[in-house]
């Protein structure tokens, strides 16, 4: 199965939301999903409930919230973070293109990856 995304609020810019749409990249933002201002742990739950990567610029929460669910046995569809002021629009769709285009979601269960490796 394809990757699909599920950006979490601080990653929901809409410039990029538009570009990677425009490329053929599915996916939902908090704000779509009604799920602004739920915790970070709430928004990987729902990510895995609706099997969807989220992404997220929380790179220090999300880190260790993926640690504490592989601890705990937790399953989540998979985690992809990235700084805020790392790479330009462009390049961030250009990246996220390369995962998609290199795993199956099956693939990224339980995964934390950095968009800077694709």
């Amino acid at each position: 199965m394809i990757i699909k995304f599920y950006f979490d609020e601080d990653a929901s810019d809409l410039a990029l939301l538009e570009a990677a749409r425009s490329r053929g990249v599915e996916i939902l933002s908090t704000q779509e999903a009604g799920n602004r201002g739920k915790s970070d742990r709430e928004q990987l739950e729902f990510a895995n409930l609706t099997e969807r990567v989220l992404f997220s610029y929380n790179v220090g929460d999300f880190i260790q919230l993926h640690t504490e669910f592989l601890t705990d046995g937790t399953q989540h569809s998979g985690i992809l973070l990235t700084k805020q002021r790392g790479f330009g629009i462009g390049e961030k769709v250009r990246r996220m293109l390369n995962l998609i285009n290199s795993k199956f979601a099956e693939e990224m269960e339980n995964e934390l990856e950095f968009l800077s490796n694709w």
